[in-house]
């Protein structure tokens, strides 16, 4: 089993009752998609069989951009084949950005957990219930997978990739001091009124968005919590990280510094 880590145990805004059991928690998968027809299917059956294994109720919405590749299609018939209770298709007719997806999804949510992961297989499902035993533990309000603590780590990146996604964690964590270390990160598990709250105060689009969910988090005192994961990188299809993405971190990041 991983180790984890905690980080920051403020006092939040909101907490449950410490009895409350899992019996009575869904947890909502977002699974926002753009052209991944050759990895939903695998991804939605690791993660059923994660769930089924470990006896968790959830659901898995799919938010599909108007992919060309027919990945829609692909999501059409996971929903026939595993009950439209479990897989839920909600597209939109084009790409309209990660905290727009994720607010569509949450519409659709019925669980009061929210775990946001990509569908390319780079977040391995078997890492969700270590994140909810993480999350009960100290009823955390965010628990977020690291690829930077304890034994995390990143498979099938060029030393270029991860010198930049390196560098990048460096200089967030000098100028930001976020108190967690992976914040470009996107696998992470959210009760569902925090993750709302921190769409509403978020403003950056792209790889920035993830960032500063964190960095808000931080300011209005929500508690996170760490869970070491093994990033490995997608085998279909083709990475949407690119030249413009990393100038607009950057942009970002000097915004998120200037006013946080």
């Amino acid at each position: 089993m991983a180790s984890t880590e905690g980080s920051r145990a403020l006092p939040g805004p909101r907490r449950e009752p410490a009895g409350r059991g899992r019996r009575q928690d869904k947890y909502s998968v977002l699974l926002p998609t753009y052209n991944e027809r050759e990895n939903l299917p695998l991804v939605v059956w690791l993660l059923v069989k994660s769930f089924s294994e470990s006896g968790i109720n959830y659901e898995i919405i799919i938010i599909d951009d108007g992919s060309p590749d027919g990945t829609r299609d692909v999501a059409e018939q996971l929903e026939r084949i595993y009950g439209s209770d479990r897989i839920l298709l909600r597209p939109r007719e084009k790409k309209l950005g990660l905290g727009t997806a994720y607010i569509h999804g949450m519409k659709h949510a019925t669980g009061n957990y929210i775990i946001i992961m990509d569908a390319d297989l780079s977040h391995h499902p078997k890492f969700i219930p270590e994140f909810i035993r993480k999350q009960k533990e100290g009823n955390f309000d965010i628990v977020s997978g690291t690829r930077y603590k304890g034994n995390g780590g990143v498979y099938g990146w060029d030393l270029k990739r991860k010198m930049i996604s390196r560098g990048a964690n460096f200089i967030t964590q000098i100028l930001l001091r976020p108190g967690a270390s992976d914040l470009t990160g996107s696998f992470r598990l959210y009760r569902k009124e925090v993750l709302q709250k921190l769409i509403e105060k978020c403003v950056s689009k792209g790889y920035v968005f993830q960032m500063e969910m964190i960095v808000r988090a931080r300011q209005l005192n929500y508690t996170i919590a760490e869970v070491p994961i093994s990033f490995v990188d997608r085998v279909y299809g083709e990475s949407k990280l690119g030249g413009n993405e990393i100038v607009s971190f950057l942009k970002g990041l000097l915004t998120l510094f200037a006013t946080t």
